[in-house]
C-alpha cells in the first residue's frame, strides 16, 4: 500500500506566487518572524505586478500606478512557519475602486493547501506631484480585473 500525495487546492481565483523563507527570516524561537510576512506578501506583488509591465524604478513622476501608499493593513496568524524552505503567497483583489484597492492575500504552502497568515490591504494610487489619490490607470484597471475575487 502506498501513501495518497494530497492534492492542491485548485485555485479559483487571484494567482499562488512562490516564495523562499531562508534561515534569517526566523526569530530566535526559530519561527517566520511575525514582521517577515508582509515583506514576502509585498514580494510577492511586486512580482505579479511586474509581470504585467508595473514598475517603481526610482523615478515617482514616472512610476504611474506603482506610485500608492498603504492606507491599511490587516493580517491574522493562523499557524506558525517553522522552518525555511518554499512556499507561496496567493494573492487576488478583493475590490477595485477609482483611487484605491483592497487585495487580500495568504501566506501558505507551496502548493497552496496549508494557510499560515491570511489578510488584506487596503492601497491608495497617489499622483505623484501632489501625493493626493488619483485614479488609476485603464490598463491597470484591466490587469486588476483578472484578480478580482468572484462576489458570493
Amino acid at each position: 500500500m502506498t501513501a495518497e500525495v494530497p492534492i492542491a487546492p485548485a485555485l479559483s481565483y487571484g494567482r499562488l506566487i512562490p516564495v523562499t523563507v531562508h534561515f534569517d527570516d526566523l526569530d530566535a524561537l526559530g519561527l517566520l518572524h511575525n514582521a517577515r510576512y508582509p515583506v514576502m506578501v509585498e514580494r510577492a506583488w511586486a512580482e505579479l505586478w511586474q509581470e504585467h509591465g508595473f514598475r517603481f524604478e526610482g523615478d515617482w513622476a514616472a512610476a504611474g500606478d506603482a506610485c500608492n501608499a498603504v492606507k491599511e493593513l490587516r493580517i491574522s496568524y493562523e499557524a506558525p512557519v517553522t522552518k525555511p524552505g518554499g512556499y507561496a503567497v496567493h494573492l487576488w483583489l478583493e475590490r477595485l475602486g477609482n483611487t484605491g484597492l483592497t487585495y487580500g492575500f495568504r501566506f501558505c504552502s507551496a502548493d497552496g493547501a496549508v494557510t499560515y497568515a491570511e489578510g488584506a490591504r487596503v492601497l491608495v494610487r497617489l499622483d505623484s506631484a501632489t501625493l493626493r489619490p488619483a485614479p488609476w490607470s485603464e490598463r491597470f484597471r484591466a490587469a486588476g480585473r483578472e484578480l478580482l475575487r468572484p462576489a458570493g
